[in-house]
């Protein structure tokens, strides 16, 4: 079956997030996070990971700031709760990992994180890696998800990113 949107992915990016399913609205619009309510575009420009804030449908001007797109399960889209177990394809994930090299691989929401690892996670840094490849979980973006919101584990991601030398940009909210 055909992904309902390609990865966006190339050897040795900085972050490559992954969500665990396209949502409803990013399937209709063909653009990842398009959700109205999805703050992600919004937050990558704040915490300085991106140099503009892009639109949902500019999800491919990710891949030369360094960063990357996929998702757990690339066949269905939906909210979490249509999504379960056997929608989820770890090995195809791990393989994509292995192959491309991310410094580091940030699950969107915790969900992803959970079902990949099969194992609950807290938000941040994870001890475990894929090759080379660090784990990171961050809240979801989503506006079905604001109450668990907390702007701050991205702030994170881009201050760990700056630790290992790889630079962000400046977003004009920080003055």
């Amino acid at each position: 079956m055909k992904a309902i949107l390609k990865d966006v992915l190339a050897p040795n990016l900085s972050v490559v997030f992954c969500g665990t399913a396209v949502g409803t609205a990013s399937a209709r619009r063909r653009a990842y996070y398009a959700g109205p309510g999805n703050a992600f575009w919004k937050t990558l420009f704040e915490v300085g990971l991106t140099p503009t804030r892009f639109e949902p449908e500019q999800y491919e001007n990710v891949l030369p700031v360094g960063l990357g797109l996929t998702d757990l399960a690339k066949i269905i889209s939906g909210r979490d709760r249509v999504l379960s177990k056997s929608h989820f394809d770890r090995e195809d994930l791990r393989r994509k990992i292995l192959k491309f090299r991310p410094r580091i691989v940030a699950f969107v929401g915790k969900r992803a994180a959970e079902e990949f690892l099969r194992t609950a996670v807290g938000y941040g840094l994870l001890r475990e890696k894929i090759g080379d490849s660090m784990l990171f979980v961050l809240p979801s973006p989503s506006g079905a998800a604001r109450r668990f919101w907390n702007i701050q584990f991205w702030r994170d991601l881009a201050h760990l990113m700056n630790s290992m030398g790889t630079p962000t940009h400046q977003s004009e909210t920080d003055g």
